[in-house]
């Protein structure tokens, strides 16, 4: 099985910038895609950000211009840099990789706070 774990969360004040990381472990570690999940209090988790292993990037319409999605295939790690932090962004942040074998890994997750 593969495992997948996020870190990188913590607080940050409105404006600022913060890096989260997604590592993969295990056997089967070729993904086809992998992506980064935000989720509040009482809500759906919602799509952040993805990128397969083309490099084709999707995101969010709340998040263009501001995060950015990228890979280490050395490290086995998706990134995810979040830049101009917006309250709004306050969420526990799951990394999702989907493998060409058609097995889907969740991490628990990273929590993120933006507040002054």
């Amino acid at each position: 099985q593969v495992q997948v774990e996020e870190s990188g969360g913590g607080l940050v004040q409105p404006g600022g910038s913060l890096r989260l990381s997604c590592a993969a472990s295990g056997s089967g570690r070729s993904f086809a895609r992998m992506g980064w999940y935000c989720q509040t209090p009482g809500q759906q988790r919602e799509l952040v950000a993805s990128i397969t292993s083309a490099d084709t990037t999707t995101y969010a319409d709340s998040v263009k211009g501001r995060f950015t999605i990228s890979r280490d295939n050395a490290k086995n790690t998706v990134y995810l840099q979040m830049n101009s932090l917006k309250p709004e962004d306050t969420a526990v942040y799951y990394c999702r990789m989907d493998t060409f074998g058609i097995n889907t890994y969740w991490g628990k997750g990273t929590l993120v706070t933006v507040s002054s």
